[in-house]
């Protein structure tokens, strides 16, 4: 076990300086980006994928940075003092359910636009989406409060508690075994069911209304017309299964993990085999934060125009510094 901890302990210092390096910066450029509105997306999707960008970025941080990075490279900061870690473990898994859940919400978002069109206009629009991700934010951050207190001091230098040590009657305590539960079932249980669930009535939809289409149009014939209404359609239903798609991929690891975690009762006393597939896991799941810049980059032609210009934009402005100082 311990050669096995000595060996993954030096990858991961690796793997998640390598996701803070990458993950800060590319959610920050979609936080700017998409916020500029000039992507061609109407301003309801506007606004989940910025919460998305946000919520990764704030995973990032307290999850990768704060916790993982800082643990790693830094033990026995200030940050291992019990109040800070302890607030530091709030933050985190806020952070984590706010990511997980806006994912949920954007797809049920896309399920209305395409699959229900007379819920569409009232549902589908700027002000919803931050109706929706505010109720959201401010559940999980009441969901995740009682989380400050489970934890005590490991020892007590000068007077100062430092590190978190999880309290015996936790993992006895019915409210806090319930709690667990609860904690289980909102992250990953219900967003893996309600996502699967959502997208398979989204292709439903799609095919049927496809072949309605074409009929109608005479596609089935033999005729090949342009249609704009099933294009833009199409575009939606790429964004939304390939950022759905890689949600379930890269957290997949982590759910089974869960569910055998609950099922064995085995907590943390892991084998060699367990330990690397919870950690594994749980790297995956950060790394799901890094994805969705490339996503929107890959799907949408109007965002990397977008970047691009950026990119440019330092250049551009240098040329034409130099230029005026020439004259």
């Amino acid at each position: 076990m311990f050669a096995v901890w000595d060996m993954s302990h030096g990858v991961q210092k690796i793997l998640y300086v390598i996701i803070a390096v990458t993950g800060v910066p590319l959610n920050l450029v979609a936080i700017v980006i998409l916020s500029r509105g000039k992507c061609g997306l109407s301003t309801c999707t506007t606004r989940y994928l910025v919460a998305m960008a946000a919520a990764d970025l704030l995973t990032i941080v307290t999850e990768v940075i704060l916790y993982q990075i800082i643990g790693f490279y830094f033990p026995g900061s200030f940050l291992s003092i019990t109040p800070v870690c302890s607030v530091i473990d709030v933050l985190m898994f806020t952070a984590t359910d706010c990511s997980v859940w806006f994912t949920v919400t954007f797809t049920f978002d896309r399920f209305v636009t395409i699959c229900c069109q007379k819920l569409k206009t009232k549902y589908c629009t700027g002000k919803t989406a931050a109706v929706v991700l505010t109720t959201t934010g401010v559940l999980f951050c009441l969901k995740n409060a009682p989380r400050y207190f489970p934890w005590e001091p490991l020892v007590l230098i000068d007077n100062i508690p430092w590190f978190c040590d999880l309290k015996d009657n936790v993992f006895t305590d019915p409210g806090w075994v319930g709690y667990d539960w609860l904690d289980t079932v909102l992250t990953p249980f219900l967003p893996f069911a309600a996502i699967l669930l959502l997208n398979a009535l989204t292709v439903r939809h799609i095919l049927v209304a496809s072949r309605v289409r074409k009929g109608l149009k005479g596609q089935s014939k033999g005729e090949n017309r342009s249609d704009p209404e099933m294009e833009s359609r199409r575009r939606s239903v790429v964004l939304l299964f390939t950022l759905s798609g890689s949600f379930i991929l890269l957290w997949m690891t982590a759910f089974v993990n869960v569910i055998y975690y609950q099922v064995s009762g085995k907590g943390s006393d892991f084998n060699d085999s367990e330990w690397i597939f919870h950690r594994v896991g749980i790297l995956l799941s950060d790394f799901s934060c890094c994805t969705n810049t490339f996503i929107y980059a890959l799907t949408q032609s109007k965002f990397r125009e977008q970047v691009i210009r950026a990119a440019q934009y330092p250049v551009t402005s240098l040329l034409l510094f130099i230029n005026k100082s020439a004259y």
